[in-house]
This record gives structure tokens, sequence and C-alpha cells, in this order.
């Protein structure tokens, strides 16, 4: 049986050089970037900014378990308002979720998307169980609309939360979209063998 092993964070190519050097940080940390290129969608961010079930989720840094998030769709496809990205300018970010395990990472997750009702988010304490709350199947299905099962799309984006920071020697490495894309952040200084090109992460 296949378990999820990985968390994604997407991100803009550009912003590469400065993620791989510092590693992951909350929008409003002194290390944070000025010339950080945002690509999510602004709505869903202030909505975060509202505690849900008493947590702020402003204060965590979100992976997905799994690829081909809706959000992503989102962003590919200019929708809701979102900028429009072409899928070569999109990298996945890679990290390892034994290393969260292993080196208690203070985090939390959620069975599915964070702002909905219905979601429940568990502890750190909980993450090794985390193929026993959360389905494989569910965060790696390619499409989320079904007649026969309307709660696919919240559990499909059921999330890691990383609070405050994550050090750049947790991204394990990158996954983009084409051979042009890898050459470019070879051209930044990444190792071609953290390099992953795998179009079928996109849409």
């Amino acid at each position: 049986m296949k378990k999820i092993e990985y968390g994604f964070r997407i991100t803009h190519i550009n912003n590469i050089p400065y993620i791989d050097k510092t590693g992951f940080v909350l929008a409003d940390s002194q290390l944070a970037s000025e010339n950080y290129i945002a690509i999510g969608d602004t709505n869903v961010i202030d909505k975060r900014k509202v505690r849900i079930n008493g947590i702020n989720l402003t204060k965590y840094i979100p992976f997905y378990f799994g690829p081909r998030s809706v959000m992503l769709y989102v962003i590919q496809n200019g929708y809701n308002g979102v900028k429009k990205q072409k899928a070569e300018d999109i990298v996945y970010c890679v990290i390892r979720i034994s290393d969260i395990i292993a080196n208690n990472i203070n985090c939390i997750f959620s069975d599915g998307h964070a702002l909905n009702a219905i979601t429940r988010f568990h502890t750190q304490e909980e993450l090794p169980q985390l193929n026993n709350i959360i389905s494989y199947n569910d965060v790696y299905a390619h499409y989320w609309v079904s007649e026969e099962d309307i709660d696919l799309k919240r559990r499909k984006e059921a999330e890691l939360l990383i609070e405050k920071e994550l050090p750049r020697e947790y991204i394990r490495g990158y996954i983009v979209y084409n051979k042009e894309a890898k050459e470019r952040l070879a051209g930044y200084g990444i190792s071609e063998n953290r390099i992953v090109i795998n179009s079928n992460y996109y849409f």
C-alpha cells in the first residue's frame, strides 16, 4: 500500500535562490525577502488570518501532502483573480515527513482544507500516524470532482503546517515541469541531482 512520505510547497521559480539559502520563513519574519514573488490566492491568504478552531494559521508554513493541488490548478489557469503562471515558472519544494518527525519540528496537520468547518486538526504527536488519518489516494488524486464523493476536494487539500520556519536543510529537492525549468534551477546553483522533472505533477 502506498504511503504519504513527502510534503510539497509550490513557489515561483525566481524564489528558489532565496529559499535554497534561507529556507521557509513567515511573511513577517526578519529574514523575509522583499523580492519574494507570491503566487497564491490572496482571498484565501486573507481568510487564514482569522483564527480557525483557535489556531492562527498565519503562524504556520503550509505544505500539501500530495501534488496537483487545487491551488496549483487555480494558479495555472488564473482563476479567482489570481495572476496566471506558466507551469515552468512553478516549482515544488519537497520535504520528507520522516525528517519532520525525527527532528521534532513544531507542527500540526489537517485532514482537509484548513478553512473548512468539518476539517479536523491533529497534533505533532499524531504525525507518525499520518497514514492512518489521511488517505494517500485522496491527496494524490488527479481530480477532485466526484458525484460519489463530494468531500474528496476538501480531503485532497489536507495540509502539514510547520510553525514559524523550516531551515533549508529540510528541503530534499525540487520538482519542475520541464528541462528548461531544470536548467534555470541549475543556473541558480542548485545541484542537478536535487532537481526532478515531472510534468505529471502539473495541469
